[in-house]
């Protein structure tokens, strides 16, 4: 399913060997993630980069915290594109408006500055960056951990906030070069498999031993032409769980229809290592092995095919409980989750889908679809599903599967992301199931709105639905 290969191999025509000792080790600038490394460096040292971004993009858990620090430090403008949106604390604190404070806030400096303010339930953050800004040969920078948009042919970072500060103020981001692991696709998922079938089955099979730590993951092989954009990029989301700095995909006409169909054909490029291409380990995925999967408690490493679970539920069960006693300093018996599996089954109390992966529009589809004509039932357990943005939205009522959902029981909610708040808040000792970290039809994409104000700043957004065309643009408001 999975095999790992700790040494230098070389790619050649599809395949990978072993790199011969002392070779030449002019081969790494043969893969993707070097070229782009190059095109963003200033600093004329390959192994010592300073690197500038293309764009930015911050939620409102962050941004104000980065932009404030910015102007204490001399910001006068967003010298790149940089994205606000408010897609993580959406209006769901209790008892005070501080987040739509906040959200006021980043709407006043995307005017001061010449930022895009993405108004809170439009889209999840690597939603929209994905749909607005991600294309071939790009970088982008972003203060969330899952910024990657590598299946676009972007080399996308997650770092904290004051990375992002610096590129405000002009400065570069500055690493060692980093090495660079192939990730060799092959093979067709089964029915049934999904992406986060297979990141989780990656991140079980890396995290642990630091594989692909600090590592740029670089995805080859004839497999990714079996695979959609929307099973990509819920492939590609979920590789910061395996600790790795960054990633990039081979990109094809599936990419290029995706950018075509969001209005940005000219951001495709052809991307692909060249002959020769060396990378310092391998990472070998045979798709057509890989089983459903599910993650146990406190980390998606703790990664088992629902087939080893079933088997063995009792003991891993068990041995969860005990992880909560020793890690999170729990009382023995805080946490029950043996109880809740009876009758050969694990029972749960809420289920939720939700996220820039969960949510998307082929995974929503697919839930869908298989809740055709049944019920979540009228007992105890719940289901809340978030689409990723309202264009996804949108389609689901097109297609008919909104109304399946519904009528399957599963609440379809308005917003579309709120991370400390995704779904019903479970009762005491209840259990949780949630499918969490896009390619959206025509009739339904997110666009920036670049219409200038008086001081000649893009800013704004607009929701293009076929030909009606709804504008929301930043009304005045104080400065910051």
């Amino acid at each position: 399913m999975i095999k790992l290969t700790d040494r230098r191999m070389v790619y050649k025509k599809g395949s990978f060997y072993e790199a011969p000792a002392g070779g030449d080790t002019k081969g790494r600038e043969l893969t993707m993630a070097y070229r782009i490394l190059a095109d963003h460096n200033l600093s004329g040292n390959k192994d010592n980069l300073k690197i500038k971004f293309d764009a930015m993009a911050s939620h409102d858990i962050t941004y104000v915290g980065i932009i404030q620090t910015a102007r204490a430090s001399g910001l006068r403008d967003f010298p790149i594109p940089y994205v606000l949106t408010n897609c993580h604390n959406s209006l769901c604190a209790v008892g005070g408006t501080i987040n739509e404070d906040d959200h006021m806030f980043g709407l006043s400096a995307a005017k001061k500055y010449g930022g895009i303010f993405v108004p809170a339930h439009q889209s999840v953050i690597h939603s929209y960056m994905r749909e607005c800004f991600a294309g071939c040969g790009k970088m982008i920078l972003g203060s969330d951990s899952h910024t990657r948009y590598g299946a676009l042919g972007t080399l996308a970072v997650g770092e904290g906030g004051p990375e992002l500060v610096k590129q405000l103020l002009g400065r570069t981001y500055d690493i060692s070069a980093p090495e660079v692991v192939a990730v060799h696709l092959t093979g067709k998922p089964r029915p049934g498999v999904g992406p986060h079938d297979v990141a989780i089955a990656l991140v079980g099979a890396t995290f642990g031993s630091g594989f692909v730590k600090n590592r740029i993951l670089e995805f080859v092989g004839d497999g990714i032409s079996n695979l959609s954009m929307d099973f990509r990029c819920g492939i590609d989301v979920m590789t910061t769980e395996t600790t790795c700095l960054s990633s990039i995909w081979e990109t094809d006409e599936k990419t290029e229809k995706y950018l075509e169909l969001h209005g940005r054909a000219s951001d495709y490029r052809k991307l692909s290592p060249a002959d020769g291409a060396t990378y310092d380990r391998l990472v070998e995925i045979d798709l057509s092995g890989i089983e459903p999967m599910i993650a146990l408690p406190f980390h998606p490493s703790n990664a088992y095919t629902i087939r080893e679970y079933l088997e063995n539920a009792d003991d891993l069960l068990a041995m969860t409980e005990e992880r909560a006693v020793k890690e999170l300093s729990l009382p023995r018996g805080a946490l029950d989750l043996r109880s809740k599996f009876y009758d050969g089954r694990f029972h749960v109390d809420q289920g939720v889908i939700a996220g820039c992966a969960g949510g998307s529009y082929e995974n929503l589809c697919a839930a869908a679809d298989i809740l055709s004509g049944g019920s979540v039932g009228d007992g105890g357990f719940g289901l809340s599903v978030y689409p990723a943005s309202q264009p996804t939205l949108v389609e689901l009522i097109r297609s008919g599967r909104a109304s399946k959902l519904v009528d399957a029981g599963a609440i379809l909610h308005r917003f579309l992301r709120s991370l400390l708040r995704c779904g019903r808040r479970a009762a005491e000792r209840r259990t949780v199931n949630k499918t969490f970290d896009e390619k959206l039809p025509e009739q339904g994409r997110l666009k920036a709105d670049r219409r200038s104000d008086s001081r000649g700043r893009a800013h704004g957004f607009a929701f293009d639905r076929g030909n009606r065309r709804k504008r929301r643009r930043a009304d005045a408001c104080d400065r910051p």
